[in-house]
């Protein structure tokens, strides 16, 4: 991952992202930029399989609304960071969020999903998750591909392991919603 060394406005970062389609950006809580390069076929595949069980067991149910990676949610501490895929309660959603288009969702979604990649740093990873829970996702699971696991992080601080042969479950924050892991390692 590149990262630079100086800041940037929401509206700096939108039009980086509208301008480098080919990428994706992510702001840090102290203004810097992380790039993030495409994903490989099988990474790819996994996030919107990943996504597209979430999007069918939520609409299927009215839960609220379901996000690809491509959506920017900026975070509390001002971080601005894009999950493979993101549920957010409904009701929960800012007035008039569908109307712009041009702007990130001011908000932590209630749930999030990250598939680590071949290039991906599991630290890096494991970092970002606590980010998410510290700034209000109640709920998050850390798809680790390379180690055929799943590591799922809580509101009250609890992470737990789980094999690939676990069917993980989007407890009371998704209710319902469960994901045999292997089909997305």
């Amino acid at each position: 991952m590149l990262q630079s060394f100086y800041t940037v406005t929401d509206d700096q970062l939108m039009l980086m992202s509208s301008q480098n389609p080919e990428l994706r950006f992510e702001r840090n809580a102290d203004g810097t930029i992380e790039t993030m390069p495409p994903t490989g076929g099988i990474s790819g595949n996994r996030e919107i399989k990943a996504g597209a069980y979430l999007l069918n067991w939520v609409e299927s149910q009215d839960l609220g609304e379901v996000f690809s990676s491509s959506t920017g949610f900026k975070l509390p501490n001002t971080a601005v960071r894009s999950p493979d895929a993101a549920f957010v309660a409904k009701g929960r959603l800012p007035e008039k969020w569908d109307e712009q288009e041009d702007q990130f969702i001011n908000l932590a979604p209630d749930f999030v999903i990250e598939i680590r990649s071949q290039n991906d740093s599991l630290e890096k990873l494991k970092a970002k998750m606590a980010e998410y829970i510290a700034n209000g996702v109640r709920l998050g699971w850390l798809i680790d591909r390379q180690h055929q696991q799943a590591l799922v992080y809580r509101q009250d601080g609890s992470i737990t392991q789980y094999p690939a042969t676990a069917t993980l479950s989007g407890e009371e924050v998704v209710a319902g919603f469960t994901l045999l892991l292997k089909k997305s390692l």
